[in-house]
């Protein structure tokens, strides 16, 4: 399941029609799989689904013991990677040092990374 919705990607883009909903979930999906190698733990590792409820005295139920919430960093770092993907799809660049994704992603991304490539095996 995707910590980010295509109603959440589009409305952060600003797209209301329908027509690029299968590209839009591609960016999706490969925003989430990209920064997760880059952190090195798959995003699925945290939980976007799980909302507070209450009991019947009006108590609120605590999350299970192994709920890891999303971090709000992280799941704008995707919407940010999305939207990179869709403006530069068509961009072609010879001679020219391209991004892999943009700074506001690899900054917040750095926080959450495991392991560096200096850290040695």
């Amino acid at each position: 399941m995707s910590i980010v919705s295509l109603n959440l990607a589009k409305a952060h883009m600003k797209l209301d029609d329908y027509a690029d909903d299968e590209l839009l979930q591609l960016y999706i999906d490969a925003a989430e799989s990209w920064l997760g190698s880059y952190i090195g733990n798959p995003l699925s590792i945290y939980d976007p689904d799980w909302k507070i409820t209450y009991g019947e005295d009006g108590e609120p139920i605590p999350p299970p013991a192994d709920y890891n919430p999303m971090p709000a960093d992280l799941k704008l770092a995707v919407l940010k990677l999305v939207s990179f993907y869709f403006e530069c799809r068509n961009i072609v660049s010879f001679g020219v040092s391209m991004q892999l994704a943009p700074q506001g992603v690899t900054s917040i991304a750095d926080s959450y990374r495991e392991k560096w490539f200096t850290d040695g095996v």
